[in-house]
């Protein structure tokens, strides 16, 4: 956490200039009143100046979309980012020319992306904080071609009476398959293995 600290005739003064070498306003940072100060005799004999700290308070998620400009920017990509927040969840929806790029591979780079700056955002809060990040309504498109593809396995491990694995999924993708199975009769499904190479198994419910 950054942290100055500032001396003046009085403690409003010494704020004053804590805050203007963070650069922030009063409601982003935590004061410390060191030492109140003291006027002295006519002003001057016996006279301490007031000390005050200022720690600076983070915005989690503001941090994670500097962090994503920042690594997008070094990609030498151009993408405009939309943030959406809602308490502790947060969106972060991504457009431009370049975007399949940052898609990546059955979403790979994007879902790289996603995990970096929910790191970010949660090394700076004593909360949990969502991060999801969204490129061309990649996450929707994704969310149905897996639910079609549960229900595609799911015939075939009836059909033939043997289990159908599929290939390393991240978490969220695994739930989506589950999900999507989780009234089917006739079959049932469980992970198998340790991040990130945990995968999920559909087998015939005999």
């Amino acid at each position: 956490m950054k942290e100055v600290t500032a001396t003046a005739q009085t403690v409003e003064e010494a704020v004053h200039l804590a805050l203007a070498q963070l650069n922030v306003s009063k409601e982003r940072a935590e004061i410390i009143v060191v030492d109140e100060g003291k006027k002295g005799f006519l002003g001057i004999f016996g006279a301490r100046p007031a000390i005050v700290k200022a720690k600076l308070i983070y915005n989690p998620i503001e941090e994670a979309e500097k962090f994503l400009k920042s690594v997008i920017e070094k990609m030498g990509i151009q993408a405009d980012i939309q943030k959406i927040e809602n308490g502790r969840n947060a969106e972060f929806i991504l457009s431009g020319e370049q975007m399949a790029l940052l898609i990546g591979k059955h979403g790979q780079t994007l879902n790289s992306l996603q995990l970096l700056a929910q790191l970010v955002a949660n090394r700076y809060s004593e909360h949990y904080i969502h991060i999801t990040i969204d490129a061309e309504n990649y996450r929707a498109r994704r969310k149905e071609t897996l639910a079609q593809l549960a229900q595609k396995l799911a015939d075939k491990a009836i059909k033939t009476g043997k289990e159908v694995k599929l290939e390393p999924l991240p978490a969220y993708e695994r739930k989506i398959i589950h999900a999507a199975l989780a009234e089917r009769k006739g079959i049932k499904t469980y992970s198998v293995g340790t991040e990130p190479h945990r995968y999920i198994v559909i087998s015939p419910d005999q």
